[in-house]
């Protein structure tokens, strides 16, 4: 039964998650890839090769923390339907425990790729 009602949750949080985009307007493409400020048009902007690769690298390290948010809504889940359980709540300080250090070094490679970057195109330009 716990399993359950454990599913049924997570079904309805992620249901209530993309909710709004099923409101979203058929006829119209998302803003992300072709609006201002979007995918499309900053890789149409893009002079060359380097700005390019910092373009993909920012997009994979945003969905990194957005991996992030997932496991700490997760390890958040399981710690309060522990119920007192010392193993998963051992378990849930783990997710956290790691979640946090990815997202550090996340956060470092952001940081490293774009002084690397940035030093590309002033050497280029």
């Amino acid at each position: 039964m716990k399993k359950y009602l454990i599913s049924f949750l997570v079904l309805s949080f992620l249901l209530i998650l993309v909710s709004p985009a099923l409101a979203a307007p058929l006829n119209r493409p998302p803003d992300l890839l072709t609006g201002a400020g979007g995918v499309a048009e900053q890789l149409g902007t893009a002079k060359g090769l380097p700005e390019i690769i910092a373009l993909i690298i920012n997009i994979l390290l945003s969905l990194l923390g957005a991996v992030f948010l997932v496991l700490m809504v997760y390890a958040g889940f399981l710690w309060m339907t522990s119920q007192g359980e010392q193993k998963d709540v051992d378990k849930a300080k783990g997710i956290i425990k790691t979640a946090i250090i990815g997202l550090i070094i996340t956060l470092a490679a952001y940081a490293i790729s774009n002084f690397v970057v940035t030093q590309l195109v002033a050497q280029i330009d």
